[in-house]
């Protein structure tokens, strides 16, 4: 489809079916009725899939406070950190 709602008149490639337009998005879509176990494994992949990226997302932001943590250590002024005698009982 077009921007406009209708196909491009003027159309490329093979006979019958449009080039895709300039910033047209197409999904890949698939046509066939899958069997249920395929279903399931493919849940089960993506819930995998999910888990790991929201494990991976916590990591990081872990690591993202720990260098605002280290940055504001090194620039702050370190009496406020080691004030004089600290090391002292």
């Amino acid at each position: 489809m077009g921007r406009y709602g209708f196909a491009p008149i003027l159309m490329r490639g093979e006979p019958g079916r449009p080039t895709r337009v300039a910033g047209e998005k197409r999904a890949v879509v698939e046509r066939r009725i899958k069997p249920y176990r395929e279903q399931l494994a493919e849940e089960e992949r993506r819930e995998e899939q999910r888990h790991a990226y929201r494990r991976n997302q916590a990591f990081g932001l872990v690591m993202l406070a720990a260098a605002i943590v280290v940055w504001w250590l090194f620039h702050t002024n370190p009496k406020w950190i080691f004030p004089p005698g600290w090391w002292r009982p």
